[in-house]
C-alpha cells in the first residue's frame, strides 16, 4: 500500500506540474514547458531507480555510513556560497550550479541529518535523558546543520530541519524539560531570524492580516486564494486555471498547490491531502514495526522530512502559516527534491521488509 501510495503522489503530481507549466506555453513561446517537463521526466526516472535501489539495500548500512553521508551533505551544501558555483534565486543561495544541471545539496543534508541522528540516539539509550552526554550534544548536531541552512537563508527548511531533530529525540526518550529548554531556544531563533531581514517581518504580519499590501508582500497569498476559491467544491477542471497564466508568482514552484485547487476544486485538493495522510499512515506503521531503535527512528525521520515539508506548503498558500518558499514534494518543480523523496521512500520499504 505504501508503495502505490507514492506512485500515486508521483503520477498525479506530474500532471499536475503539467497544467502548471501551460503558463509557460505564452510566456516564452513554449521553449521553457517543454524543457521543464522532459527535466521532471528525467528526475522521476533517476528518483525511481534509486527508489528500487533503496529497497533492496538493506536499511542498516545507513547507520554505518550516517556520519559520511552527514559530512558530505554539509560540505555539499557549503558551496552554494561560492562564487560562480552557487545559484542565487530570489535573493537566496540554495543551488550549486554545474552547467545545464542545478540541485539542492540541503535535500541530502536533510537525509544526512536525520540518519545520523537517528543513529546517534538508537547508540545512546542508555543516556538520553542526561543533559551532559546527551541535549547538549543534541543541540550541537541541529545548531551544525541548522546554522548553514539559515545562511543560505532558507528558514523553511530550518524549520524542517527542527522539527525532525526534536521528533526524533524525544522518539528515543527525551526529557520533557528538555523539550521546554528546545522551544524556548528556538522561538529565540526565530525572533532574531525575523528581525533581521524586514521581508520576514512581512509575511508574519501578511500571515496575520492577509489583506496586507495586496499588491505587495501579500500578492502571493492573495493569488492563491482567489485561485483556491475560484475552483469551488469541484473545480474549473484539468488544464483551465486561469491564475496560472499571469497573476499567481511560481506557479510551478511553491504556488502548484494553489493551481491544483483551482483546477480540481475542495474534493480534489481533500483527496491530495488525503494521499499524504495516508503517507503519514503507513510510513509510521513500517517505523513502529521496525526491528530496531535506528529502524524505528530512520522511519519517523524520513515521514516527517517529507509530510511536515508538504503540509507547510499547503499551509502557507491557503494562509494558515506563513509563506516559506519550501516546494511541495512529489508535485513541485525541483529535481533534488522529487530525487530525494522517492530515495527516502524507498529507504522506507527496505526497513519493513525487514520488520
Amino acid at each position: 500500500m505504501f508503495f502505490w501510495t507514492v506512485c500515486a503522489l508521483v503520477f498525479i503530481g506530474f500532471f499536475i506540474l503539467t497544467s502548471a507549466s501551460a503558463g509557460l506555453l505564452i510566456k516564452s513561446e513554449g521553449a521553457n514547458f517543454y524543457d521543464t517537463i522532459f527535466r521532471q521526466i528525467i528526475f522521476g526516472l533517476v528518483g525511481f531507480a534509486l527508489f528500487f535501489l533503496a529497497i533492496k539495500i538493506d536499511y542498516h548500512v545507513w547507520a554505518k555510513f550516517a556520519l559520511p553521508i552527514f559530512i558530505f551533505g554539509f560540505f555539499l551544501t557549503l558551496l552554494v556560497f561560492i562564487p560562480n558555483v552557487g545559484l542565487s534565486h530570489g535573493g537566496a543561495k540554495r543551488w550549486v550550479n554545474l552547467g545545464s544541471i542545478s540541485f539542492q545539496p540541503s535535500e541530502l543534508l536533510k537525509f544526512g541529518f536525520i540518519t545520523y541522528l537517528a543513529a546517534w540516539i538508537a547508540s545512546r539509550k542508555l543516556y538520553i535523558k542526561s543533559f551532559k552526554k546527551s541535549f547538549l550534544p543534541f543541540l550541537i548536531i541541529v545548531a551544525f546543520a541548522g546554522a548553514l541552512v539559515a545562511l543560505e537563508p532558507d528558514i523553511g527548511t530550518l524549520g524542517v530541519i527542527l522539527a525532525g531533530g526534536i521528533a526524533l529525540f524525544f522518539i528515543g526518550g527525551g526529557r520533557a524539560t528538555h523539550f521546554l529548554i528546545m522551544m524556548g531556544v528556538i522561538g529565540v531563533i526565530f525572533s532574531i531570524l525575523i528581525y533581521l531581514e524586514p521581508y520576514r517581518m512581512e509575511r508574519i504580519l501578511v500571515f496575520m492580516n492577509p489583506s496586507y499590501d495586496p499588491q505587495g508582500a501579500g500578492y502571493q497569498l492573495r493569488q492563491s486564494l482567489i485561485a483556491i476559491g475560484s475552483g469551488g467544491i469541484f473545480g474549473r477542471g484539468f488544464g483551465i486555471s486561469i491564475q496560472k497564466f499571469n497573476y499567481l508568482p511560481e506557479p510551478i514552484g511553491d504556488s502548484v498547490f494553489a493551481v491544483f485547487g483551482e483546477e480540481f476544486g475542495f474534493t480534489g485538493s481533500l483527496f491530495l491531502i488525503g494521499l499524504f495522510m495516508f503517507f503519514l499512515y503507513r510510513g509510521f506503521s513500517i517505523a513502529l514495526k521496525a526491528s530496531d531503535d535506528f529502524g524505528r527512528l530512520l522511519g519517523v525521520g524520513i515521514v516527517i522530512l517529507i509530510v511536515m515539508q508538504s503540509f507547510i506548503n499547503i499551509a502557507a498558500m491557503i494562509g494558515i502559516l506563513p509563506l516559506t518558499g519550501l516546494p511541495l514534494i512529489f508535485v513541485s518543480k525541483g529535481g533534488s527534491a522529487l530525487i530525494m523523496a522517492l530515495f527516502e521512500a524507498g529507504v522506507l520499504l527496505n526497513i519493513s521488509k525487514h520488520a
